[in-house]
């Protein structure tokens, strides 16, 4: 189990780490440039990952609170409240994104093509409507977590070592069970369903360009990679919550604690707020001009201030 644990540890500060740099360069790009109309939204993306990995399946946050001496109660709370939000907010973003992309790329004849010039205005609207709607729709973590107490009869269910899932009676848990699944499979199809539209238009796209004979323009259009890039990120988070969503109803309709099943269940959570900033690194072409020219700057400073010291002796 210590080697498992010093992969998650590895696997959270590789993401940590990847989103942190993802975040410089989307607030560069929205501060100094032009940003396209998705760049908020993923910068909002990546900053819920960074959170999402600090508090997820508690590897970190936890340490740091066991280490201000806060009471193991509170601690439970805290991290199982702000780890369902943060997993909430990343589901939720990841289909805004995939919406708006869908509206961006739509052709100019069909419906959607009329919510593109008000696309930032319903950004806006559509960032406070999912924080409000995460913030509250996970607060029955603060009233039915706590500490773990190492005693018979209470019916508890063992989530991690210190803390456990409290008892509650069969209707509140199938009430539980039935929104959290309803509000993530209407997630999961309305990105499976952009997701579909956005490869009908891209299929219809390389036909149109194959029948013009140029599909170099095909190749170098940036709508088609950052188009492919959601559609790869859109793939990657239905599976792994598929997976996630199958440990997760398992371990509740059984109530049962088993380690090595939850550490698995860490390992999954965590993989796409890990994958998903080194997925949108390679395919940004804007990250890789931005490290070109600020490789060209240092060389330029360093042979520059050569030049002057070789001189001055």
């Amino acid at each position: 189990m210590f080697s498992i644990q010093n992969v998650l540890y590895f696997q959270a500060g590789l993401g940590v780490l990847a989103n942190m740099f993802l975040v410089c360069f989307y607030i560069y790009i929205i501060l100094c440039h032009k940003p396209k109309s998705t760049d908020m939204i993923s910068c909002q993306l990546t900053f819920v990952h960074i959170i999402m990995l600090l508090t997820g399946g508690n590897i970190w946050l936890t340490d740091i609170f066991e280490s201000l001496n806060i009471e193991n109660g509170f601690i439970c709370k805290a991290t199982f409240y702000i780890s369902r939000v943060m997993r909430g907010l990343s589901m939720c973003i990841t289909c805004l994104l995939s919406v708006f992309q869908a509206v961006t790329i739509s052709p100019s004849t069909s419906l959607l093509a009329k919510f593109k010039q008000k696309l930032k205005k319903y950004m806006i609207y559509s960032f406070l409507c999912i924080w409000f709607f995460n913030l509250s729709f996970n607060s029955n973590q603060i009233f039915y977590v706590g500490a773990y107490t190492n005693v018979s009869g209470t019916n508890q269910m063992k989530a991690t070592k210190s803390c456990s899932l409290l008892p509650m009676n069969y209707i509140i848990r199938g009430l539980i069970l039935t929104v959290t699944t309803s509000r993530d499979m209407f997630l999961v199809g309305v990105m499976l369903t952009t997701s579909t539209y956005m490869v009908i238009i891209l299929f219809r796209h390389q036909r149109q360009c194959k029948y013009l004979h140029s599909i170099n323009h095909l190749r170098a259009s940036p709508e088609k990679k950052a188009t492919q890039t959601i559609l790869l990120l859109v793939v990657c988070f239905v599976v792994m919550y598929w997976v996630d969503f199958i440990i997760s109803m398992t371990l509740f309709l059984l109530w049962m604690y088993d380690p090595v099943i939850l550490t698995v269940q860490k390992f999954v959570m965590n993989a796409y707020p890990t994958i998903t900033p080194l997925v949108q690194i390679s395919f940004d072409s804007r990250i890789i001009i931005m490290l070109k020219k600020l490789q060209s700057k240092y060389h330029h400073t360093f042979f520059k201030k050569r030049f002057f010291s070789h001189n001055i002796f």
